[in-house]
């Protein structure tokens, strides 16, 4: 079911020093008898380099969680650690300067649909204050990484959802992030499209070296792209470890059990593999 010589190959590629580190990690909303624990005693490491997936059902914590690594949620309790940096307390400038560093995607992609493409993929340089001809041409060259060299001038409405993804995928590398955050970016896409999103992301850790934290529900999507994954239930870490481990062998009951129906897990790898086929 799993390529283990993938996974092996990826495995290499991710040892580094540590880009991420959770530290006792608690997020909690609300008090008293109405205190929703989102998160609990999370610890993580994310190492430079890394396509690390974080999975689980859904309201198991993981957006949440990835919405903590760049501060749009800040923990209730414990650190985060970016790059050998405690940013748990930044605000202000430092914060803005943080989130320039941390690119992020998102299921519904968030475009601008008042803005062309080009101009959705130069807004964070808008914001940072960059010349005109510097940001244009930073978004061109963007686009012809993503592959919509030519569709600069068309609007969202005008693009596929597969499409509208790859300029997300531009629009946060717009700054040259060390980490891009991945909120369940293929799940409004078809089979097809999926696989070919997913060959991108591996093509931008790959070739720029862009660490990758990937939340999603589906185990396929992990075992496509992920060199480690973490499994989250009910805000806790339940387990963590190299893909192809954690999945031919793993040792908590919840991941059991998000396993268990495997035959639904091999039809949607077959689906993926067919997509990139054709």
């Amino acid at each position: 079911m799993f390529d283990q010589g993938r996974c092996a190959m990826i495995f290499i590629r991710s040892i580094g020093s540590d880009m991420i580190q959770l530290q006792h990690v608690c997020k909690t909303y609300g008090e008293g008898e109405r205190a929703h624990h989102a998160l609990r005693n999370v610890n993580l490491t994310i190492n430079d380099g890394d396509v690390f997936g974080i999975i689980g059902a859904s309201g198991a914590g993981k957006s949440t969680l990835v919405r903590c690594l760049n501060l749009l949620e800040r923990p209730t309790e414990g650190s985060i650690i970016y790059d050998g940096r405690d940013i748990t307390n930044l605000s202000g400038k430092a914060l803005l300067e943080l989130r320039a560093q941390v690119g992020m995607i998102f299921q519904n992609f968030s475009l601008f649909q008042q803005r062309t493409v080009l101009r959705n993929v130069t807004f964070p340089l808008e914001l940072r204050g960059e010349k005109k001809e510097a940001r244009e041409a930073r978004a061109h060259e963007l686009l012809e990484l993503v592959g919509l060299a030519d569709l600069a001038q068309r609007y969202p409405s005008q693009l596929s959802g597969g499409q509208q993804q790859r300029v997300a995928i531009a629009r946060a590398l717009a700054n040259n992030p060390k980490v891009m955050l991945c909120d369940e970016a293929t799940s409004a896409l078809d089979p097809r499209t999926t696989a070919s999103i997913l060959q991108l992301l591996q093509d931008i850790n790959r070739n720029l070296g862009v660490t990758l934290v990937v939340i999603t529900h589906s185990l396929p999507v992990a075992s496509k792209i992920c060199n480690r994954v973490a499994v989250i239930d009910q805000g806790r870490i339940v387990e963590e470890g190299v893909t192809a481990k954690v999945f031919s062998d793993p040792q908590s009951p919840v991941t059991r059990e998000l396993l268990s129906n495997d035959s639904l897990l091999v039809e949607t790898e077959q689906n993926v593999e067919a997509g990139e086929a054709k």
